[in-house]
């Protein structure tokens, strides 16, 4: 009975690694792929949905503006998202803000759902919109949560479940958007909709797992509740060296007043490491990896792809990521981050240099389609392979604070 007791405590951390991504860089991944399925369906609905409207058809130049806002409110809510994690984490708790954050995934669903029946193009971009938002939150909010309930010697493995997560979602997302299940003229509603699923398996799972053990120690004084949650995430492992040291750093952060990201830089000791953080996790957003999932239907066209078997080569794109992000947890440890974060960016650039070029010559020269095919696959891989993977994980070896939402948490050094 005992044993069987062990092994169960020895799996809440991996429960709730899985609880937390599922409705985090997972749904994230997730809505960010499902969008190209119907990309055709709902441009040819916002043209209905205005000649029901007005008599007229919508010129072509307003579809794509209608069509082009429906994909960059994703992001934009991403942003306001990103905002709203750090005073939720705070005054929630990072387990609650995550079960908190499903409100903003239901009534996505319910708008991408009834938009059809509705006869409503702008019910879409309020659902991505919202979505977005959710996507932010998530993102911030699951690896503080994350490395918060992991122990020391497993932060690094539990940091990369973020990025295995959401190459898992987007290939999840190009999977359902096939045509055969929910990518269809008249399943383009559901496909949107199916982001609830997600949702509602995080909904079902998360409460039933501890909340962050520093969380409860140091921002609810809980000294009790802390305790539990880390015999319950650690099992059978003795959890008093950790909780004293959560107790020194309950002591070193009595006093002491959140800080803004202006004053971080005026303080030496800091000034580097909130540099780096902010050159790596800006370097990750601008490089471009996403966008190049939004060329990668006409590319694969122009390269005599039928059709049919396009969204077929469009899961090879996700398949890439989600591979590389498992290859990365194996050679980490031989060749270091550094050489894999420099490698992966040097690669990237190169590949994107020959992605242009062969995207400008590809009408005068005749196998030009098929390098800028394979371009694709080979930026895809190096952004896996590199910063995919370990940005995140490179952001945890800075031990002595961590950034969210302009305020700065103390930690002490491991």
């Amino acid at each position: 009975m005992r044993a069987l007791q062990r092994l169960i405590q020895g799996k809440v951390l991996l429960l709730t690694i899985c609880a937390a991504g599922i409705g985090g860089t997972f749904q994230f991944g997730y809505n960010l792929s499902i969008i190209n399925a119907p990309t055709l369906h709902i441009q040819d609905f916002t043209n209905e949905t205005w000649w029901a409207r007005t008599g007229q058809p919508l010129p072509d130049h307003l579809v794509l503006l209608v069509w082009s806002l429906i994909v960059s409110l994703y992001p934009l809510g991403g942003l306001f998202g990103a905002l709203l994690a750090g005073p939720l984490a705070i005054k929630l708790g990072r387990k609650k803000s995550l079960l908190v954050n499903n409100v903003f995934v239901v009534a996505a669903a319910i708008l991408f759902g009834f938009s059809r029946r509705a006869g409503s193009f702008e019910m879409i971009m309020l659902g991505r919109l919202l979505v977005g938002v959710s996507a932010g939150v998530s993102m911030n909010v699951q690896p503080m949560y994350l490395g918060e309930s992991a122990p020391k010697e497993l932060r690094g493995a539990v940091a990369m479940t973020s990025a295995i997560f959401t190459a898992l979602g987007v290939v999840m997302g190009q999977v359902v958007g096939l045509r055969e299940l929910l990518g269809g003229p008249q399943a383009w509603p559901l496909l949107l909709a199916s982001c609830l699923v997600p949702g509602l398996l995080q909904l079902a799972s998360l409460p039933l797992l501890p909340e962050s053990p520093r969380y409860l120690l140091i921002d609810c004084g809980d000294t009790e509740a802390c305790l539990a949650a880390l015999q319950r995430l650690r099992g059978p492992a003795d959890v008093a060296g950790e909780l004293a040291e959560l107790e020194q750093e309950r002591a070193a952060c009595r006093d002491r007043r959140a800080r803004r990201p202006w004053e971080l830089f005026r303080e030496r000791a800091l000034r580097r490491q909130v540099a780096s953080l902010v050159v790596l996790g800006s370097a990750m957003e601008l490089c471009g990896n996403d966008t190049v999932y939004a060329y990668a239907s006409g590319v694969f066209r122009e390269a005599g792809i039928p059709e049919e078997k396009v969204q077929y080569a469009i899961i090879g794109t996700g398949s890439c990521e989600l591979l590389t992000a498992f290859v990365s947890c194996v050679v980490i440890e031989r060749l270091g981050r550094r050489v894999l974060l420099m490698g992966g960016y040097c690669l990237m650039t190169c590949w994107g240099s020959v992605f242009t070029v062969a995207l400008y010559l590809q009408s005068s020269i005749p196998w030009m389609p098929y390098l800028a095919m394979s371009c694709i696959f080979a930026f895809i891989l190096s952004f896996g392979i590199g910063p995919g993977g370990l940005v995140p994980l490179h952001l945890c070896a800075f031990p002595r604070c961590v950034c969210l939402w302009g305020h700065l948490h103390w930690l002490l050094p491991p």
